[in-house]
C-alpha cells in the first residue's frame, strides 16, 4: 500500500491531467484552481491570508441543513422519472372534468413514497453531520497573540500556527516550524494517508528549528510561496521567505492533514492547506451518487410504460370519438355531452386523459415504496449474519447503503487493494537459508508437511529475546549455540544492516522503531537468536553478541533506493577489521557476488525457489572484507559525490557500485507476510464464480508478486506472466503488443483451427497502435498503414483467457490510461487470469476502476482498508471498507464494511445473488399483477362506450397495491431462495446468471407483461361470456355491472395470490400468513364495504349495498372464479413443467440432487458417510510443489530512501497452503464461459445405466477448503457416475443431469451431479490432451445440512 515514490516528475502532467477528465472536479472548484497558480501564506497574519479566500478548515460532507432540506430532498426525489409521472398523474385527477377517480388514490401513495425516502435521506445525512461535526470539534492549540488557545479544527485558518502533542491527529497541512526532539525531527504515522504503518521521519528547516518557544513563533513572520492544492502524496515544492533570505521546501518538512503524531512530544506547524485543498481531502474524490443496474432499466422501462399507456389512450380516445359521432349523438336529447364537452373530438380529447388516470397503475407507486422496504430487509440480513462477525475484533458486518443491496449478485471486477486486505500486515520471519542449509519447516519426500514442533523457547537462554517470536526448527538454534561462523555472521547482519531505532523502556525490554515491517522481523529474528541489536548513535552500533556486548564503528550507510534494491552498510568491528554487509535483492545481489560463490549460489537459488512456492518475502545476504586502503580511497570517492551539487544522485549510485562487488554470500531470508484466514479459499471461489479479481497496491512490484503467489492468483500452470515496466509510451505500448503476441501464439498453438481467426488481432494491428507483420521488427507507428482494427473473436479471447498473469507498474500504467492506449490495455489486461498493479498512486486506482466501469460495462466492487483506498472504493459501483489496522477512513466513504476480505463470499454469493434473485423475481411478478389488474379496464372500454368507467369500485382500486397483493410480494421479495445458503457456496456456478442480467431483463419484462396481458383477457372475456347469460335461482339474470365488477376482482385477487404462490421457492411462516392472510383480508373488507352499516353511515361512499353477498352466493360464480382461475394459471404450470424437464436452471439441478440424496438416504437408512477409498488416498497424493525454477525474490521492503543519511547525521539520535499446483487448472476450466467450446466434447465414459469411474482417474486431494464452506467434508467414493466433459454448455449438463435421475430412481451417483455442476471439494490434477480433471464425488450429508 505504499505510495510511489519513484515515479519522476515527468509522470506528473500526466496523471494530474487524467484526473481532472475522467473524475472531474466541481464547477467552483475548477474555477478557483485555475485561478490560483501558486499560493501565499505568511506567519501569524490571517488579515493577509484572508485576501485570497483560502477555503477554511472546516470539513462538510452532508448535503442538506435544516433550511436546504425540504426544497433540496424534494427536487432531488422528483429528479425519478416514477415521482414525476404521479406528480403529473396527481394533478390531472385534480381536474373534474376527466377524472374518474377520487384524488386521494394518488395522493396518499405519493406522499408516503416521499417521506419514506425523505425520512431515509434524512437518517443518513445525520450521521454525516455527526461524522462531520465530530471531526471539525476536535481541538488544536493555535498560537494568537503570542498565546497558545484551543480552537476547533474547523475555525483553524491558513497562517495559523499550531501545537501539535503526541499521537495527536494533524489538523490540516501543516510546514514543520520546530519540534521538542533534536535537530527539528518528528515522528508521523500515515496509516489514515497512504497505508502505511511504518513510521516516517520528516524535519523541519534548521533556521526554523530553534523557534521552539511560543514568544519565538508568534515573532516568525516568514512567507511561504508554493504550489497550489494538488493530490500528490509524496511531492511538496514551496520556498521560505524569512529575514531577505529564501530556503527551499520539500515533503519532508510537511506534516499531511490525517497523519498522527508518534514518539514526539510536541512540535510546531505553520497550515499551508486547509479543509478541502489539504491532500488527504484532494485525494478523496468525489461522492458519487450510485444507482443499480437495475434501477437505471426500470427508469427506462417506466418510458416505455408510459409510452404504451399514450397508446392505449390513444387507441380507447379514438374509438370514443367514433362512438360518440356514430352513436352517441343519437342519444343527445335525453343524454346529452357534459359542459364544456360541445362536440365529439373535445370528448374523445378529455376521454385521452381520463383513461390516462384509470391505466397509470401499470406502474403503481407502491413499487418504489416495497423496493425500498425489501432493500431495508436485505441490509439487516447482512447486518445480522453471524458468519460475517469477526469475534477477534467484535466487528459486524455492515450495510452503510440499502440501494445497492442487488448489484452484489452482479459483481464482474473486484478491485482489491493488498496490504490490510489480502495480508494481515503482519511480518514474521519463517526461513532462511545459510551456507546452503536451509532452516525452517521441514518438507518430507512427498511433500507434505509434517507435524509441527511446539515454537523454540529462546527466553531460558537469551533474556533479551521476544517472547512474541516464534520458529520451530530446534537445528537453528543448535548452529548458534555451537558457535558455526556463518551462522553467526548471518545473523550479525541482520542485527548491523538496518536503519531500525531502538528504544530500551527497561532493563530487558527493547522496542523496534522499525521503517518497515520487514525490518522489523529481521532484527527481531537475529535479537532471538542471540545477536540483540542495542542501540545505535550516528557513528556506531552496539549489539550484545552470545551475552557478550559489542560497539561496531559505523563507517557508512549504503542507502536502499527503488533501483538499487538493497542497501549496505559498513562497519568496523573493535579488532578494527572493516567489511560490509549487504542484504537486498537476489537477482541484482547475485550479479555482484565474487565468482568462487558459483556452487553455493545455486543451492541458495533452490532454496529461494521453494520459499517462492510459499509466497514468502525473500531477500540475499553478502558480506565483503575491505581492507583499510580500499576503505581510504572508496571514502575519498564518497565523499566527492555526497558532496557534488550536480548530478548527486548519480554520483552516489556510481560510488555504491564501485564497493558493492565481489561480494561473498552468506544465505537469504524468507519472511511471511502473513495472509488473512480465507484469503485463497476466497479468491478461488470468487474466481470460480467468474468474477475476476484485480490486485491494486502500492507495494513494490516484488512484495505484490509474492502475495500473489501466496493467495494463489499467480501460479506456476500459468503459461506467462507479463511484466509491463516501461517508462515511455512507446514502451509501454511495444510491451502490451508483445503480451498479445505471445497470448495468441500460445492460442494458436493449442488451437491451430483457430489460427485464422487469430489473424485480425495479433501484433500487427494491437488495436489501433501499430501495425506489421506479427513481430516486434515488424511493429509501424504508422497507423495510416494499416487497416482498421478488429476486435478478437470472443472464443479466441476465451480460449487465452486464464491461462496469462499481466503486472504493470504505476509509471507504465500513467502511460497506459491514456486515452489512446487505455483500449489496448484493457484487453490485454482483460484476457489475463490475473492483473497486478503495482507502485499506484490513489488517484491511479481509481482511474483503473474507472476505465472498467465506463469500457467493459460491468459491475466493479472495489475493497480496501485505507485511506488510500478511499477514491478507488467511491468510484466502483460498489465500495467494500475493511475495518482493520489502517483507520476507519476507508470504512467511512464504503457501501458495504466487514473486518476480513473471506467475508467477501458471503457477501456475494450467499447476500448478492439472494438479493439479485429476489427482486428480479419481485420486479417480474409486480409487473404482471399490475398488468393484470390495469389491462382489463382497457378490455372493457370497448363494452362501455369508451366513456372511462372503470370495472373496480374506487376501494378496491386504492387498496388493491397497498393491502391485497402488498405483503405477499414483500415476503417473497424478502425471504425467497432457490437453493440453501451452503449450497450457494458450494456451487460458485450459481452466481452467473447475475453477472449476464438473466432474472430480470427486456426480454423477461415482456413475458411478464405478456402473461399480465393474458391474464386480463381471461379475467375480463370468461366471467363477461357467462355472466352476460346466466340467471340467480330465482331467475333473476346476473348480467349486471355490480355482479361483474365484484366477480371480476374476486377471480383477479384470487389468481394473482396462486400465482405467487407458485413463484415463492422458498416457504416460511411468514409467507404462509402473507398470502393467504391477504385473501382473507380482502373477503373481509370486501363483505364489510358492500354492508349496510357503512351503507346507512356514509350512503354516497358506498353504493354497492349487498353486491358482494348476493354474487359471492351464486354458485355459478364461484365456476366462473374457477374456470378464470384453471385457464389463468393451467398454462404457467405446463411452461414450467416442460421447462424444467427440457431445459432445467443450474439452480434447478441443485435442488433435484438435494431431493435425489434425501430419497438415497430414506432408503438406506443412513444419515451420513465417511471418506474412503481413492478419496483419501488421494490427501496423501498432492504435497507442495515447486515452481519450476521461476524465482520471486526481491527486496521486499517497504523502504524509504534517504534514512540512512539521517542516521549517520545524528539528526534522528535522541538524548535519552492452501492449494496445489494443480488447483489453477480445473478453476482455469470452469471460469470459461459456457460458449467458449462449441464442439461439445463427448462424455469419457457413458455406459447405460450404470457407469462406474474410470479406474486410470488419479487419487485426489480430499481438501475441502478449495471451494467448499467451513466444515464441509470430502466426498465420498467408490460409487456410481458418469464423468461428464466440463466444457458442455450448462443446459445439456442440466438436461443430462435430470435424464440421469429419471433413469436410476434414486441410483444416480452424487459424483455426477458434482462433476456436472462443474464444482468440486478439492484440488484436481490438471490432465494433458483432451481429457478433463476428474472430480471426487460429493459427500452426503445429513438431513440436518439440507
Amino acid at each position: 500500500m505504499t505510495i510511489p515514490k519513484d515515479i519522476p516528475e515527468k509522470w506528473f502532467p500526466i496523471i494530474l491531467p487524467l484526473k481532472r477528465k475522467k473524475e472531474g472536479l466541481s464547477s467552483s472548484t475548477k474555477i478557483r484552481k485555475g485561478a490560483e497558480e501558486e499560493r501565499r501564506v505568511r506567519a501569524n497574519d490571517r488579515e493577509y491570508n484572508e485576501k485570497f479566500q483560502y477555503a477554511s478548515n472546516c470539513i462538510m460532507t452532508s448535503k442538506y441543513n435544516i433550511i436546504t432540506f425540504l426544497p433540496v430532498n424534494l427536487f432531488e426525489q422528483f429528479q425519478e422519472v416514477a415521482n414525476t409521472y404521479f406528480l403529473f398523474l396527481l394533478i390531472l385527477q385534480l381536474i373534474p372534468q376527466i377524472s374518474s377517480l377520487s384524488w386521494f388514490t394518488t395522493i396518499v401513495p405519493l406522499v408516503l413514497v416521499l417521506s419514506i425516502t425523505a425520512v431515509k435521506d434524512a437518517t443518513d445525512d445525520y450521521f454525516r453531520h455527526k461524522s462531520d461535526n465530530q471531526v471539525n470539534n476536535r481541538q488544536s492549540q493555535v498560537l494568537i497573540a503570542g498565546i497558545l488557545q484551543k480552537e476547533n479544527w474547523m475555525n483553524v485558518r491558513v497562517g495559523d500556527i499550531i501545537k501539535l502533542e503526541n499521537n495527536q491527529f494533524v489538523a490540516a497541512d501543516l510546514l514543520l516550524l520546530s519540534s521538542s526532539e533534536p535537530h527539528g525531527l518528528c515522528y508521523i504515522e500515515t496509516a489514515e494517508l497512504d497505508g502505511e504503518t511504518n513510521m516516517k521521519v520528516r524535519q523541519s528547516l534548521s533556521v526554523t528549528s530553534e523557534l521552539g518557544d511560543p514568544n519565538n513563533l508568534a515573532q516568525f513572520d516568514g512567507e511561504v510561496v508554493c504550489e497550489p492544492p494538488n493530490n500528490k502524496l509524496d511531492r511538496f515544492c514551496g520556498t521560505l521567505y524569512w529575514k531577505d533570505c529564501k530556503y527551499p521546501l520539500s515533503n519532508q518538512n510537511m506534516l499531511l492533514r490525517g497523519c498522527v503524531l508518534r514518539n514526539t512530544e510536541s512540535c510546531y506547524g505553520l497550515v499551508i492547506f486547509a479543509g478541502p485543498d489539504t491532500k488527504l481531502m484532494q485525494n478523496s474524490g468525489c461522492t458519487k451518487f450510485k444507482r443499480t443496474s437495475i434501477d437505471r432499466l426500470m427508469n427506462t422501462l417506466v418510458l416505455w410504460i408510459f409510452g404504451f399507456l399514450v397508446c392505449m389512450g390513444v387507441i380507447l380516445a379514438i374509438g370514443n370519438a367514433v362512438w360518440e359521432k356514430e352513436v352517441g349523438s343519437l342519444f343527445q336529447s335525453f343524454l346529452p355531452w357534459d359542459p364544456p364537452v360541445n362536440n365529439f373530438l373535445f370528448s374523445a380529447f378529455l376521454s385521452f386523459w381520463s383513461y390516462v388516470i384509470i391505466l397509470n397503475t401499470v406502474v403503481p407507486i407502491s413499487l418504489y415504496v416495497s423496493v425500498e422496504v425489501i432493500r431495508l430487509g436485505h441490509s439487516y440480513f447482512i447486518n445480522w449474519d453471524r458468519r460475517m462477525f469477526c469475534s477477534h475484533s467484535n466487528t459486524a458486518a455492515e450495510a452503510r447503503t440499502t440501494t445497492l443491496n442487488e448489484e452484489l449478485g452482479q459483481v464482474e471486477y473486484i478491485f482489491s487493494d493488498k496490504t490490510g486486505t489480502l495480508t494481515q500486515n503482519i511480518m514474521t520471519f519463517n526461513k532462511c537459508s545459510i551456507n546452503g542449509h536451509a532452516y525452517g519447516e521441514v518438507i518430507d519426500i512427498l511433500g507434505s508437511q509434517q507435524k509441527r514442533a511446539q515454537p523454540l523457547d529462546f527466553s531460558t537462554w537469551n533474556p533479551l529475546a521476544d517472547r512474541d517470536f516464534c520458529f520451530y526448527d530446534q537445528s537453528l538454534l543448535e548452529a548458534v549455540m555451537v558457535g558455526e561462523p556463518a551462522v553467526h555472521e548471518f545473523f550479525r547482519v541482520l542485527s548491523l544492516c538496518h536503519t531500525v531505532m531502538s528504544e530500551e523502556k527497561s532493563e530487558g525490554e527493547l522496542v523496534y522503531k522499525a521503517q518497515s515491517p520487514d525490518e522489523g522481523a529481521l532484527v527481531t529474528a537475529a535479537r532471538n537468536f542471540g545477536i540483540v541489536f542495542r542501540s545505535r548513535t550516528p557513528g556506531t552500533v552496539t549489539t550484545q553478541e552470545l551475552g557478550k556486548e559489542v560497539t561496531y564503528t559505523l563507517l557508512a550507510i549504503l542507502d536502499f533506493n527503488n533501483i538499487r534494491k538493497r542497501m549496505s552498510v559498513i562497519v568496523r568491528n573493535p579488532e578494527g577489521r572493516i567489511r560490509l554487509y549487504c542484504k537486498g535483492a537476489d537477482t541484482v545481489l547475485f550479479e555482484r557476488l565474487h565468482s568462487c560463490n558459483q556452487e553455493l549460489m545455486n543451492i541458495t537459488s533452490d532454496h529461494l525457489n521453494e520459499y517462492a512456492v510459499d509466497g514468502l518475502r525473500t531477500l540475499a545476504v553478502a558480506y565483503r572484507d575491505l581492507s583499510e586502503e580500499q576503505w581510504e580511497q572508496w571514502a575519498e570517492h564518497y565523499r566527492r559525490a555526497d558532496k557534488s551539487t550536480d548530478c548527486r544522485e548519480d554520483r552516489l549510485a556510481a560510488a555504491y557500485e564501485e564497493i558493492e562487488q565481489d561480494m561473498m554470500l552468506l544465505g537469504a531470508t524468507a519472511i511471511e507476510d502473513k495472509l488473512q484466514e480465507g484469503v485463497p479459499e476466497t479468491i478461488a471461489i470468487l474466481s470460480l464464480a467468474n468474477i475476476k479479481i484485480w490486485v491494486l497496491t502500492g507495494d513494490k512490484q516484488e512484495t505484490a508478486v509474492n502475495i500473489g503467489y501466496s493467495c494463489k492468483m499467480l501460479t506456476d500452470d500459468m503459461t506467462e506472466v507479463f511484466i509491463v515496466n516501461g517508462r515511455t509510451v512507446q514502451s509501454v505500448r511495444e510491451e502490451l503488443r508483445k503480451a498479445r503476441e505471445r497470448m495468441l501464439e500460445s492460442a494458436r498453438a493449442r488451437d491451430g483451427g483457430k489460427e485464422a481467426e487469430a489473424q485480425g488481432w495479433g501484433g500487427v494491428c494491437a488495436l489501433g497502435n501499430g501495425c506489421g507483420g506479427g513481430g516486434a521488427a515488424n511493429y509501424m507507428p504508422d497507423e495510416a498503414k494499416c487497416p482498421p482494427p478488429q476486435a478478437p473473436p470472443s472464443s479466441l479471447l476465451e480460449s487465452v483467457s486464464g491461462e496469462f498473469a499481466l503486472i504493470i507498474n504505476g509509471h507504465s500504467l500513467a502511460h497506459a490510461l491514456e486515452m489512446d492506449m487505455e483500449r489496448e490495455f484493457l484487453e490485454t489486461a482483460c484476457a489475463c487470469r490475473a492483473v497486478i498493479c503495482c507502485r499506484v498512486t490513489p488517484l491511479q486506482k481509481a482511474l483503473v476502476v474507472e476505465l472498467v466501469k465506463r469500457r467493459k460495462k460491468a459491475v466493479t466492487l472495489a475493497i480496501g482498508d485505507g485511506a488510500n483506498d478511499v477514491s478507488m472504493i467511491k468510484t466502483a459501483h460498489i465500495g467494500v471498507g475493511i475495518s482493520g489496522q489502517e483507520g476507519i477512513q476507508a470504512v467511512l466513504s464504503s457501501d458495504y464494511s466487514f473486518s476480513q476480505f473471506r467475508f467477501l463470499q458471503q457477501l456475494l454469493l450467499v447476500h448478492g445473488r439472494w438479493s439479485y434473485l429476489r427482486m428480479c423475481r419481485f420486479l417480474c411478478y409486480f409487473f404482471y399483477k399490475n398488468f393484470a389488474f390495469t389491462m382489463v379496464h382497457f378490455w372493457f372500454g370497448f363494452f362501455c362506450g369508451f366513456s372511462a368507467q372503470t370495472v373496480y369500485d374506487q376501494y378496491f382500486i386504492t387498496l388493491y397495491n397497498i393491502v391485497y397483493t402488498s405483503l405477499p410480494v414483500l415476503a417473497m421479495g424478502i425471504f425467497d431462495q432457490d437453493v440453501p445458503e451452503q449450497r450457494s457456496l458450494e456451487y460458485p456456478k450459481l452466481y452467473e446468471p447475475g453477472q449476464l442480467n438473466l432474472l430480470f431483463n427486456k426480454r423477461e419484462f415482456f413475458i411478464c407483461i405478456a402473461q399480465g396481458i393474458y391474464t386480463s383477457v381471461v379475467l375480463f372475456f370468461i366471467p363477461y361470456g357467462i355472466l352476460s347469460n346466466a340467471t340467480q335461482s330465482n331467475g333473476i339474470p346476473l348480467a349486471d355491472y355490480q355482479t361483474f365488477a365484484v366477480a371480476t376482482a374476486t377471480a383477479l385477487v384470487i389468481v394473482v395470490s396462486v400465482q405467487i404462490a407458485l413463484d415463492t421457492g422458498y416457504w416460511t411462516a411468514i409467507n404462509h400468513f402473507f398470502i393467504w392472510g391477504s385473501l382473507g383480508t380482502y373477503f373481509t373488507i370486501l363483505f364489510a364495504m358492500h354492508s349496510s352499516i357503512l351503507f346507512n353511515i356514509f350512503p354516497k361512499q358506498f353504493h354497492f349495498l349487498g353486491s358482494a353477498h348476493n354474487t359471492l352466493g351464486q354458485p355459478v360464480v364461484w365456476l366462473t372464479i374457477a374456470l378464470a382461475t384453471v385457464i389463468c394459471i393451467a398454462p404457467v404450470l405446463a411452461f414450467r413443467f416442460l421447462k424444467l424437464d427440457l431445459k432445467p436452471q443450474l439452480s434447478d439441478t441443485v435442488r433435484y440432487t438435494q431431493l435425489v440424496r434425501q430419497k438415497k438416504r430414506n432408503l438406506s437408512g443412513r444419515t451420513g458417510r465417511g471418506v474412503g477409498g481413492a478419496g483419501a488416498a488421494g490427501g496423501n497424493a498432492l504435497g507442495r510443489l515447486g515452481r519450476g525454477g521461476s524465482r520471486r525474490s526481491g527486496y521486499a521492503f517497504a523502504h524509504q530512501e534517504g534514512f540512512g543519511e539521517l542516521i549517520t547525521s545524528g539528526k534522528n539520535m535522541r538524548l535519552s497452503s492452501f492449494a496445489s499446483r494443480h488447483s489453477s487448472g480445473w478453476i482455469d476450466t470452469l471460469r470459461k464461459k459456457k460458449h467458449s467450446n462449441n464442439s461439445g466434447a463427448q462424455n469419457i465414459l457413458t455406459n447405460g445405466d450404470d457407469c462406474k469411474v474410470s479406474s486410470q482417474a488419479p487419487p485426489l486431494s480430499t481438501s475441502s477448503s478449495v471451494i467448499g464452506p467451513q466444515g464441509t467434508t470430502p466426498g465420498e467414493t467408490g460409487q456410481s457416475c458418469n464423468e461428464t466433459d466440463l466444457t458442455r454448455s450448462l443446459d445439456d449438463i442440466a438436461l443430462s443431469m435430470v435424464r440421469c435421475t429419471e433413469k436410476v430412481a434414486g441410483g444416480c451417483s452424487n459424483g455426477t451431479v458434482q462433476e456436472t455442476l462443474f464444482v468440486w471439494r478439492g484440488p484436481a490434477p490438471r490432465i494433458s490432451g483432451a481429457s478433463s480433471p476428474v472430480p471426487p464425488p460429493i459427500a452426503e450429508e445429513t438431513s440436518s445440512g439440507e
